[in-house]
């Protein structure tokens, strides 16, 4: 059963354009985007701690009483600011290759999307993102398994595990210091202590670790751990495929 106009918060009707006819007045000035865009220049300069509806209101122009017109409370502003951040993916992004090439490249695109606005995975998540734009990334991520023998549900669940992975994986890179400019050295910084303070006595086998990351100077932690842990999850979907064509 659709639901009414009626029964969407005020943001959501303006995120997609769905005009309930009840708002008396004079046009609005802005539009969700134009708060949206505000919201995210405001996390990237300063930090997502720093957004705030004055924050937002200084940035627009406006009066920050002027936004609740648009939004009813920040949490409002987060769903509209998320899905500025992510913007649309690419419409063929997963239209073509093999289901695996296709999750492949849908996970290294929301990676990356996330890499640009890495405070996104800082954002508490109420209920699942219903923007015109992260719904997109979802009908992405859907759309790679067409052509496999997985139900709806299994298909929808299978990429919600590799949408958690690389959040998770983007956002511990960042509090990590991971996914910046220097991000190599950082690596290499980390096992030189670990190298100065562990004994192959007591930790023999992270001893040996660090020691063969040490002397690769091509090991990338954000870009190798991103593949390595995609790579996983891929085996164990290929293995849920084959048995759905046992």
């Amino acid at each position: 059963m659709t639901s009414e106009p009626r029964d969407l918060p005020r943001y959501l009707q303006l995120m997609w354009g769905i005009d309930d006819g009840a708002r008396r007045g004079p046009k609005p000035k802005l539009t969700i985007p134009d708060i949206g865009r505000a919201a995210v220049d405001v996390a990237d300069a300063e930090g997502f701690d720093a957004v705030s509806m004055k924050a937002i209101a200084e940035r627009l122009g406006v009066t920050t009483m002027s936004l609740y017109r648009y939004v009813e409370s920040k949490e409002d502003v987060y769903e509209i600011m998320i899905d500025e951040a992510y913007g649309r993916p690419r419409p063929d992004l997963t239209a073509h290759g093999t289901w695996r090439e296709r999750l492949t490249a849908w996970a290294t695109a929301v990676a990356d999307a996330l890499r640009s606005h890495p405070w996104v995975t800082n954002i508490p998540m109420t209920h699942p993102p219903s923007g015109p734009k992260t719904l997109l990334w979802t009908e992405a991520g859907v759309q790679a398994f067409d052509e496999t023998p997985l139900t709806s549900q299994e298909k929808l669940s299978s990429m919600l595990v590799i949408d958690g992975f690389v959040r998770n994986h983007v956002r511990m890179a960042s509090e990590l210091g991971l996914v910046g400019t220097d991000s190599q050295g950082e690596t290499d910084r980390y096992s030189i202590v670990l190298g100065q303070v562990i004994d192959d006595v007591d930790y023999p086998r992270l001893t040996r670790a660090v020691r063969e990351d040490v002397l690769d100077d091509d090991t990338d932690f954000y870009t190798d751990e991103l593949a390595f842990g995609l790579d996983l999850i891929l085996d164990g979907i290929a293995a849920r495929i084959t048995r759905a064509t046992a």
